[in-house]
């Protein structure tokens, strides 16, 4: 073939490769184009790509979802004062950056406003001029926001509002949720502490923790929509619920006895130094906690003292109890028919199982009857009663009192104690509080036996849960008979011999008389194990000292329980019974004088006086026999210390705050729950130092409150 002819023939083999390669384009396009046509179809009609709902994803981009905190409920005591309520505090930042453009509108803070706005923040936050000037202009220009370290953190509503009345952009506010304990120390372990986490309010402790599912309520929420300007769009809103706010919880607690509690407690810590005091006062009918302590405690507003003891003693430490369990012996002994008063004994010391039981005074008192034994603590005494009475006959006297099982109190963890019963030693130990473990609301318990005719009731702290949304009580509290363990001519027995320990020249309780009233007590000392769990420790002050109280005597209407463990020393006083007096005495007078002296508890409600004439309000408070403060040169009342409703006592005070130009009050005099209110009230942060009254401020009384943002006062008892 000449090359002509092979020319022609790859002419022609290339002209179909071209159109071989032509069709296969154009099917391929054509494929491609009915792939995505009928992708777009697809997609158009269903709305689905990928197994995604393209509806909703794109909804969300222009769906907002807004979320209404819920107000954490409020505790109150038994006459509706808060004891730990929601606040509102706030961090600020400030904008730096250029970008921060809104609609148009800056939205930082910009250099000709620099100077105005270092002068707002240091006159408002105590700030040095210089150090926010220097904040607000980093060496670092890429810095979009900034802050102001802990001067700029939980920062009053006050004032907030009087950094944002300059209206100066770019200074932005983070609002915070927190929790204010206005008393201080206040029945802390009991009442517990909710802390902020993750920008919710969350109870760690006692009856905050304890009662989180009713406090903390549920959020609102709101879903809407909105345009690509950000604009709403209407009649596209979503799902909407409402707010509910955490139920109230009323307690059982008297804020002005405890309050006292807390005096007296504190002022015996510092005199005497113990390792630990526990201290409760109840109501021998009901059952009603009406004030209780510990030591060590911590101050849940300022948190000082939160890391010393974290349990709740009163309910989670078990402890021997010493003599005050011999109230039990005896009355299991008198209601089982094996005690004879007038029946006597050789005192000193007893052998039982080959060992010898001593009484606290070793040579004894001779040959004395039971009741003797009663007064004078006598172990050997105690130890008789549970050999005539048998092992198994006073263990079933202890089940029936509540002992070695939790009284469930609902408040916390709570021990169900323990005992030492194999041999007969150790049952005649547990007569006089030896090898037998107990809690404070076990022995609270037991201790209502005999001041209420021999009805057991339990310990309790709420009295009711009202929901703040529907002003309805979704719980009420009764009191809670848990059994008779004996009867009442049994009680009355029991009575009769623990006012003697008072009033007989042998009796150990003389330290506890009280002014106008008779009181049945029983004194304890209690021995406290070794750590190394071999033997018991040594030494003068190594005990458990302890007073039980019942009062009036001839009508019992309060049980008070105090124990003090290992004091330094006794102080003045000398002995331990002397030392627990400076607490059981004044507070089991006052809580008997408050009850007797109908006037002085005489309680009323507060009305609203919010946007009332500030005369007017003044005079009906007046009326009341209540102390009125006004602050403020206003003429119309725009808050109030106590909330409409709350139950005042004679002489009480009430703060006014008016909606004038606010000035500093003279505070000497004031209580503690007074100032933090008053702090609250106006936006400043209180530091207290001491416990007890006002008496002296670091804010002269009569200074403009403009600009103040912290106050320290300190307190001392009258």
């Amino acid at each position: 073939m000449n090359n002509k002819q092979k020319q022609s023939v790859n002419e022609k083999g290339i002209k179909y490769n071209r159109k071989y390669l032509g069709r296969l384009i154009f099917f391929v396009v054509i494929a491609i184009f009915i792939l995505f046509t009928g992708r777009f179809f697809y997609v158009s009609v269903f709305h689905k790509a990928d197994g995604q709902n393209l509806q909703k994803k794109v909804a969300k981009l222009y769906d907002a979802e807004t979320r209404q905190p819920a107000k954490r409920g409020t505790i109150y005591d038994s006459n509706a004062q808060p004891i730990a309520e929601d606040t509102t505090t706030y961090s600020i930042y400030i904008v730096l950056s250029k970008k921060a453009t809104y609609n148009g509108k800056i939205n930082y803070l910009p250099d000709s406003k620099k100077r105005q706005a270092a002068s707002i923040l240091s006159k408002n936050l105590h700030i040095d001029y210089k150090k926010v000037w220097n904040i607000l202009n980093p060496q670092n220009k890429d810095l979009y926001q900034v802050e102001l370290g802990n001067s700029g953190k939980n920062i009053s509503l006050e004032t907030k509002k009087a950094i944002s009345s300059a209206k100066i952009p770019g200074i932005k506010f983070i609002p915070s949720q927190s929790r204010l304990y206005p008393n201080g120390n206040f029945a802390s372990h009991l009442i517990g502490l909710a802390e902020n986490t993750d920008g919710r309010l969350v109870g760690v402790m006692g009856l905050e923790k304890q009662f989180e599912r009713r406090l903390k309520g549920k959020d609102g929420v709101k879903e809407s929509s909105f345009d690509s300007q950000g604009t709403d769009i209407p009649g596209r809103n979503g799902k909407t619920r409402k707010v509910k706010n955490g139920d109230n919880i009323y307690t059982t607690i008297d804020q002005r006895l405890q309050n006292y509690l807390e005096s007296l407690t504190d002022q015996a810590q510092n005199r005497y130094h113990p390792q630990g005091i526990r201290v409760m006062l109840m109501n021998a009918k009901s059952g009603d906690i009406i004030a209780a302590t510990q030591r060590p405690t911590f101050n849940p507003q300022t948190r000082e003292g939160i890391n010393d003891i974290w349990r709740n003693t009163l309910l989670a430490d078990a402890y021997e109890p010493g003599s005050t369990m011999k109230i039990f012996t005896t009355a299991a002994a008198i209601n089982s028919g094996n005690f004879n008063g007038d029946a006597s004994y050789q005192s000193g010391s007893y052998e039982v199982d080959k060992q010898k039981i001593y009484d606290w005074n070793r040579v004894g008192w001779g040959t004395i009857n039971y009741q003797q034994a009663f007064i004078r603590s006598s172990n050997v005494g105690m130890a008789h009663l549970e050999q005539q009475m048998g092992a198994k006959e006073w263990y079933k006297y202890l089940e029936k009192f509540g002992f070695l099982k939790s009284t469930d109190s609902g408040l916390g963890d709570e021990s169900t104690g323990s005992i030492s019963y194999k041999y007969p030693i150790d049952q005649a130990n547990t007569s006089y509080g030896q090898g037998i473990d107990v809690t404070t609301f076990q022995m609270m318990q037991g201790f209502s036996a005999i001041a209420n005719g021999g009805k057991m009731v339990k310990p309790r702290l709420i009295s009711e849960i009202k929901d703040p949304n529907t002003n309805k009580i979704v719980y009420k509290s009764q009191p809670t008979v848990i059994g008779h363990p004996i009867k009442k001519a049994t009680s009355q027995q029991v009575l009769n011999l623990m006012q003697r320990v008072v009033t007989d020249e042998n009796g150990t309780g003389q330290d506890y008389k009280l002014n106008n009233y008779s009181v049945a007590v029983k004194t304890g000392t209690a021995e406290i194990a070794n750590e190394n769990g071999s033997g018991y420790m040594n030494g003068e002050t190594n005990h458990i000292f302890s007073v039980a109280g019942i009062a009036p005597a001839n009508n019992p209407k309060y049980i008070l329980y105090v124990t003090m463990e290992r004091p330094k020393s006794y102080g003045q006083e000398k002995t331990a019974t002397k030392a627990l007096s400076t607490i059981f005495n004044p507070l089991m007078q006052r809580t008997l004088d408050d009850d007797t002296n109908e006037s002085q508890v005489a309680t009323k409600k507060i009305t609203d006086f919010k946007g009332s004439n500030v005369d007017t309000a003044v005079e009906k408070l007046q009326k009341q026999d209540l102390k009125v403060e006004v602050i403020g040169k206003g003429d119309k009342v725009k808050q109030q210390s106590q909330d409409p409703g709350a139950k005042v006592i004679k002489g009480e005070r009430v703060v006014l705050l008016t909606n004038g130009n606010l000035t500093m009050p003279d505070l000497t005099g004031w209580s503690q729950a007074d100032i933090v209110n008053f702090g609250q009230m106006v936006g400043i942060n209180i530091k207290l130092s001491g416990s007890g009254y006002g008496i002296k401020q670091s804010v002269a009384a009569g200074q403009n409150l403009t600009g103040v943002k912290s106050l320290k006062v300190n307190l001392q008892e009258h």
